[in-house]
């Protein structure tokens, strides 16, 4: 294993040293291909930048499916180490250079070791960090399967070093951002009377997302409304402005409660706007559906954990970032879970944050254990 190691470890910090946004791994997917054909393993595209591997049995059993990612973040890295970032503005700040490197480990357990009944799909996805990616696999042609258990895992910032992190129901929050176009009337400054200034809209659509918040991760009906982005007008003085932008990003527990929200807030950003005079247009994006943990997807990882002699932790409430591999556990029955990455490691998305290669043999053993566990259920 210590070879497997050392050669996984240096692809970990290839991949992190040539990192790509969401939607642009052209040189990742082509590198993770290679990887994988040097391996003696056969890999195809999928979901434009992504890749797959199909272990197929050729016995009728369950199809499991484990997921990693590989998108990078448009972060700049303060970190000196040798295998640094080489894109300026580009770097792994969210481990998804880890998360792939453990999947082609697995990827190589199973080809020397393979399975004895059903089939097994790898799936190394593009483009979490904005939310495209499960959607582009999703509607790809080829992704033509119906897994019976799909599984995923994050590394966790904070967390002690290999301990496993589970919860039944939503493992992470719903996410969705919301952009409000604002359309009123420019007018000479001197005359705004003449025309229709958005400013009034806007301070009132501050105060309603304030009214909607409700930021104490303990209640249920926890939904968290983050402005990130206000335009008004144009740097012109002599222009009382006409159009206006406000962008938010939205959090719910649930993708059930993320949809009646999204649903009393378009009514209350319409009345405002109405009674202001106001035209407006509401566009969504970044969409994260919560990933819904099955109970016995859960069981199952807490069984390879224990098997694996892994310590457990058994949160509460769900994490608040989103993830979106929530858009698989809408559609199949599975479970998302965590791997501890140190207490004192720097939290995910930091500038000085790096994967810590001390996990890629937990995370193997723990896809291993819970793909041999699944097949036999």
């Amino acid at each position: 294993m210590d070879k497997v190691l050392k050669e996984l470890v240096g692809f970990r910090k290839e991949l992190h040293q040539y990192p790509e946004v969401s939607q642009n791994e052209t040189q990742t997917q082509k590198r993770i291909i290679q990887f994988l054909s040097n391996q003696e393993i056969q890999a195809r595209k999928i979901g434009k930048t992504g890749v797959y591997v199909l272990f197929d049995s050729g016995i009728d059993g369950k199809m499991i499916m484990l997921r990693s990612d590989h998108d990078a973040l448009p972060i700049q890295e303060i970190n000196n180490f040798e295998h640094k970032s080489t894109i300026e503005g580009v770097s792994h700040k969210c481990g998804h250079d880890g998360h792939t490197a453990i999947m082609c480990g697995v990827a190589k357990h199973f080809r020397e070791n393979p399975i004895d009944r059903g089939r097994l799909l790898l799936l190394f996805q593009p483009a979490e960090e904005n939310g495209e990616g499960a959607k582009a696999v999703l509607n790809d042609p080829n992704f033509d399967f119906r897994p019976d258990l799909v599984f995923a895992f994050h590394n966790l910032p904070g967390y002690p070093l290999r301990r496993v992190v589970v919860k039944e129901g939503s493992f992470n929050a719903a996410v969705k951002s919301i952009i409000i176009e604002l359309n009123g009337k420019t007018a000479h400054a001197a005359e705004p009377e003449m025309g229709t200034n958005p400013a009034k809209t806007i301070s009132e659509l501050i105060t309603m997302f304030d009214e909607e918040n409700q930021p104490d991760i303990d209640r249920d009906d926890f939904a968290l409304t983050t402005p990130v982005h206000v335009q008004l007008g144009e740097i012109s003085y002599g222009v009382s402005a006409g159009h206006a932008q406000v962008h938010y990003t939205i959090r719910t527990w649930s993708s059930e409660m993320m949809y009646e929200l999204m649903d009393r807030l378009v009514n209350r950003i319409d009345q405002i706007c109405e009674s202001n005079n106001i035209k407006n247009t509401i566009h969504w994006t970044e969409a994260f559906e919560a990933s819904k943990n099955d109970a016995n997807a859960v069981q199952l990882i807490k069984s390879a954990a224990i098997e694996n002699s892994l310590a457990l932790d058994e949160r509460d409430r769900p994490f608040k970032w989103g993830e979106d591999f929530g858009l698989f556990t809408q559609r199949f029955t599975g479970a998302m879970f965590g791997i501890g990455s140190g207490e004192e490691c720097p939290a995910l998305h930091n500038p000085d944050y790096d994967f810590p290669d001390g996990i890629i043999e937990t995370g193997i053993s723990m896809f291993v254990t819970i793909v041999k566990k699944a097949i036999d259920i």
